[in-house]
């Protein structure tokens, strides 16, 4: 008995490969925005940074869509890997780092006294922001090259990981804690070197291996998403009403996630535990 002939694959269209990159130049426009803000900032009209932090947290938005949207549509290309991890570049390193050094220390120096101590602050805020720089673009460059990547403190099995703080995680670290201040700069020196050490943590963090959740394991295909459409209903309303204070805990939450289950690693293996069996997981920007 004859079998039937397979149907032809239905090949798709040009325009659904452009979709994931219109995604991707709405994150780097955004990017370019929150660079403008943060250059147009006074001590006077500091909403400017403000404008730039909301900026940078819609593009933590887009920068998930596009890969997710890709990977749905099956329309995933070498072009658009390479112009997304460029994008990240903009909006989630340069971006950020300039908005970190004008809220933490450049406006700061037009409230306070001028000094030689003061000036000292300023550059050395600048070389932090470098430093958070240089962090996210080498966190890109190791994306780019590694094809199984697994993170030195393995988690439970069957959840995704990613390999060090992803670097739209790091800006938006950054970002919450301008936005939950509404832009307006640090006055004290104090507060300033203590920004200048949270600036390098997060560099730190984006660079390490430490594992930090991936969300990936989130089934948005399952048949009874009841549970998690009320979830991020629930999210989104909070977000809505209460941006600055919701996005800041998240923010600080997920970046302390990734040191607290560090230090659970470093205590298990000390008390002699077996850590749990690790599957491969997988990684992004």
């Amino acid at each position: 008995m004859d079998q039937p002939a397979p149907k032809p694959r239905r090949r798709l269209s040009k325009g659904m490969y452009i979709l994931p990159s219109l995604f991707t130049t709405a994150n780097m426009a955004l990017g370019f925005y929150a660079i403008l803000e943060a250059m147009h900032a006074t001590a006077s009209d500091y909403w400017h940074l403000d404008n730039a932090a909301k900026a940078i947290g819609f593009a933590v938005l887009f920068d998930g869509l596009d890969g997710r949207i890709a990977r749905m549509t099956g329309t995933s290309s070498d072009f658009g890997r390479e112009l997304d991890s460029l994008a990240d570049v903009i909006t989630f390193g340069i971006a950020p780092a300039l908005l970190a050094w004008t809220w933490g220390f450049h406006l700061t120096m037009t409230t306070v006294l001028l000094s030689e101590w003061h000036i000292k602050l300023t550059q050395l805020g600048a070389i932090t922001c470098f430093i958070f720089l240089t962090a996210g673009a080498s966190r890109l460059a190791r994306f780019n090259i590694t094809l199984n990547p697994q993170p030195s403190n393995p988690g439970r099995p069957g959840k995704k990981y990613f390999v060090g703080m992803p670097i739209p995680a790091g800006a938006g670290v950054i970002a919450a804690v301008v936005h939950f201040k509404a832009g307006e700069p640090i006055e004290s020196l104090y507060m300033a070197l203590t920004w200048a050490m949270m600036t390098m943590t997060v560099g730190y963090l984006m660079v390490s291996t430490w594992r930090f959740y991936s969300f990936k394991d989130i089934n948005f295909r399952s048949p009874h998403p009841f549970r998690l459409i009320v979830l991020l209903a629930a999210l989104f309303g909070l977000i809505f009403f209460f941006s600055r204070r919701v996005l800041f805990a998240i923010a600080l939450l997920y970046m302390v996630s990734g040191v607290f289950w560090r230090l659970q690693w470093m205590f298990r293996r000390r008390t002699g535990s077996p850590p749990p069996p690790y599957k491969e997981a997988s990684q992004t920007s």
